[in-house]
């Protein structure tokens, strides 16, 4: 059954490049496949925990050994704006015994235990290579608890070993299509609903953009997944369009709900001025095509004029200060090609970006943007970025924080844009919030601090080779007619030594 869903998943005909490769190619799925044991970037349950994590009133319980849970709790920053159950890790801890007998049972007490303690709208749990490779069936499990319990219990079938940490976020979206998507209804709707896909919240990136479509009237039904509620999800098939933020994770979800329940969806971006001014027309566009006014097209285009005009102005005092500076920009590659755009609207010219994980159409976007001189680094070693940042010259590089000691050793500025980060760019307001944050690593006073040679470094030849020590200095006055006494170990160890 397992096959069955990832041969399904691999063969997404949403996915332009991977509907240009022939039928063998194409059950491969949309990027290469990592073989089982070559983890790289996380695996399968990683990805899928990723994915559904930032459903925050839900509880998210791990089967299989604590180690799984502690290497995934936590590691990305999506925010909530109620609930913190998402925050607390839960885990059946399977041991020898689970093993050797199974751990079906203890993952049903494990269930019961949560709904007790705290009665959450509904459990995901999360199968990982132990108790799958066991026989596990978790399915039947969550089947059976939530009959039992009369609570919804979502089984996410996705253990480490099937695949890569992007397949995994592709079965989480499997699971939410299976068990959650479609199974309640709203109380009212709109012809302003839309659904954001992809969208995780991180640093509270949403928070920036919420309030742009509250202007024009236009309700998030559901943010699959950041911020998100589980009966938010759960009536999200009555949204009138979508937006997908990410479609290498979660094209699945888009692609089916079209085809479900008729909601049409475009891939677009919040980062940069004319991405989101973009993105808004889009969204207007796509419900006005679904029975929403046409006015809305007006008000959408008064927004965008109001709000462009305040982030230019807002973003004049750093024009001069960050035009033309040269920037390398590692982040993964999902959604290079959005970031490339933003740092050029300020004048920086980025001499080279990551496209590890994007897509063929994003690697042509980034070409249009960046021309034929584009660099495109597919990977790299800590080694090359190093030999990179010099090179070309950068005077900021833009990553992860796993690539930050590069960039220190360097003595270059560095600025976390990965999903450990704190400071959200999303909208209008973001981008501003991001000139602010690569201003102040550009010219914060440490660098020229680090830049300057160390004072043995810079000392002349004929300068005295202790300098100003007072220490040292009253050792070499110790002189006997003008002759300096040199002091030794045992001078040290109080037995004063003279030659």
């Amino acid at each position: 059954m397992l096959q069955n869903k990832i041969q399904d998943v691999l063969n997404e005909p949403g996915c332009e490049l991977n509907q240009s490769k022939s039928d063998k190619d194409r059950k491969k799925g949309c990027t290469k496949q990592l073989q089982p044991g070559a983890a790289a970037g996380g695996c399968a349950f990683d990805g899928a925990k990723i994915a559904l994590q930032p459903l925050t009133d839900v509880a998210h319980l791990v089967h299989g050994p604590i180690a799984c849970e502690g290497n995934s709790w936590d590691n990305r920053g999506a925010k909530s704006s109620g609930s913190r159950l998402y925050r607390t890790g839960f885990t059946t801890d399977i041991n020898e015994l689970d093993v050797v007998y199974g751990g079906e049972k203890h993952l049903f007490k494990s269930i019961k235990e949560i709904i007790d303690k705290y009665d959450p709208p509904a459990v995901f749990v999360y199968q990982t290579c132990v108790p799958a490779m066991i026989g596990d069936d978790i399915e039947a499990v969550c089947k059976a608890a939530a009959a039992k319990f009369d609570k919804p219990v979502i089984p996410v079938n996705s253990p480490g070993f099937v695949g890569s940490k992007n397949l995994g976020n592709k079965l989480a979206g499997e699971a939410l299509l299976d068990y959650v998507i479609g199974t309640e209804e709203p109380e009212t709707t709109t012809p302003y609903d839309i659904n954001i896909i992809g969208e995780y919240n991180l640093a509270g990136e949403l928070w920036q953009i919420k309030p742009l479509l509250d202007r024009l009237g236009i309700r998030i039904l559901s943010c699959i997944s950041g911020d998100a509620k589980y009966h938010e999800v759960a009536q999200s098939h009555r949204a009138k369009a979508a937006m997908m933020v990410c479609s290498k994770a979660m094209i699945n979800i888009a692609r089916k709900m079209e085809e479900r329940y008729d909601i049409p969806f475009f891939e677009g971006s919040f980062y940069g001025i004319s991405d989101s001014s973009e993105s808004l027309r889009q969204i207007a566009r796509l419900l006005i095509q679904k029975g929403a006014p046409a006015e809305l097209m007006d008000r959408t285009e008064a927004l965008i004029a109001q709000e462009e005009a305040r982030a230019w102005e807002q973003m004049t005092a750093f024009g001069n200060r960050l035009n033309g500076k040269r920037v390398l920009l590692i982040t993964g590659g999902v959604k290079s090609w959005s970031v490339v755009s933003a740092l050029q609207e300020v004048g920086m010219v980025v001499v080279g970006t990551s496209v590890k994980k994007s897509t063929k159409e994003d690697k042509d976007r980034i070409s249009e943007l960046m021309g034929g001189d584009a660099h495109m680094i597919d990977d790299m070693t800590p080694r090359e970025m190093y030999k990179m940042l010099k090179e070309a010259q950068a005077d900021i590089m833009l990553s992860g924080a796993r690539s930050q000691f590069v960039a220190l050793k360097a003595n270059v500025p560095w600025l976390d844009i990965n999903q450990e980060r704190h400071h959200a760019y999303a909208g209008y307001e973001g981008m501003v919030e991001l000139v602010r944050q690569i201003d102040r690593a550009l010219y914060n006073p440490i660098w020229g601090q680090l830049r300057k040679p160390a004072p043995w470094d810079s000392r002349p030849a004929s300068a005295p080779l202790f300098g100003e020590d007072p220490v040292v200095a009253d050792a070499s006055e110790q002189t006997t007619n003008g002759q300096v006494q040199p002091i030794g170990l045992d001078a040290q160890m109080g037995q004063e030594v003279t030659a």
